[in-house]
C-alpha cells in the first residue's frame, strides 16, 4: 500500500465566516450590494459593501487528507476489508470522513482534481503530466485560475504540507534547477 499524497494542515486561529443559525448559509455567501441605482445619478444610491465577518474558531481542527495509490477503497479492513489498518480505522472513527471522491483510473487528474475541488478536465490535467498535450483539459498544470486546497486554507491560517508522490509537476521542471512554481510550495503548500 503506498501512500500517494497525504496533507496535514494546523493552525492555531481558524478564522470562520460567521453563518446563519438555520445553517441554509454556505461558508462563502456573497456579499449582497446595497447601493441603489436610479434614473439619474443623483437618483442613484452608493453605499460601500462591508467585507464578511470572520471570527476566531478557538479550538480550529487539524485537517489530514489521504490518497493513496493503487488501492482498492475495500481492501482497508477500515471499509470492511483485510489489511490491518489501526491508525487509519482510528482517524476515520474519530474524525469527520468523506469518502465519496470520484478519481480517475490514473495518478496527475486524480491529485489534480482533489487539490482544487475541479473535474481533472478543468483543472487542465486530463492525462499524467508526462504525456501532457497543447489541448484544453490536457495541458498537464494547473492553472493559477484553479486554487489549491492549500491556497484557500493559508487564507484562513493554516500551515499546510503536501507528502509523498506528488506527479503534478511536469518531468523538465523537477530538477534542482526548478522552475518551482508547480512544486508543492508553488501551490501555496508551506511544506
Amino acid at each position: 500500500m503506498a501512500i500517494a499524497l497525504s496533507l496535514l494542515l494546523e493552525t492555531t486561529a481558524l478564522p470562520a465566516m460567521a453563518q446563519s443559525t438555520d445553517g441554509s448559509v454556505l461558508p462563502f455567501p456573497p456579499v449582497p450590494s446595497a447601493s441603489t441605482a436610479g434614473p439619474t445619478l443623483q437618483e442613484s444610491t452608493m453605499i460601500r459593501r462591508e467585507e464578511p465577518n470572520y471570527i476566531p474558531i478557538e479550538n480550529p481542527p487539524n485537517i489530514l487528507i489521504i490518497l493513496l495509490d493503487d488501492v482498492g477503497f475495500g481492501q482497508a479492513d477500515t471499509f470492511g476489508g483485510e489489511i490491518h489498518t489501526p491508525t487509519l480505522s482510528r482517524l476515520w472513527d474519530e474524525g469527520i470522513a468523506y469518502n465519496t471522491f470520484h478519481t480517475t483510473s490514473i495518478c496527475s487528474p486524480t491529485r489534480a482534481a482533489l487539490l482544487t475541488g475541479r473535474n481533472h478536465h478543468r483543472a487542465q490535467t486530463g492525462s499524467i503530466t508526462e504525456r501532457a498535450l497543447d489541448w484544453d483539459g490536457y495541458l498537464g498544470v494547473i492553472p493559477k485560475t484553479s486554487a489549491t486546497v492549500a491556497e484557500v486554507l493559508r487564507e484562513y491560517g493554516y500551515k499546510t504540507s503536501a507528502f509523498g508522490k506528488w506527479h503534478n509537476t511536469p518531468a523538465n521542471e523537477t530538477t534542482a534547477m526548478g522552475p518551482f512554481d508547480r512544486w508543492p510550495t508553488g501551490y501555496g503548500f508551506d511544506y
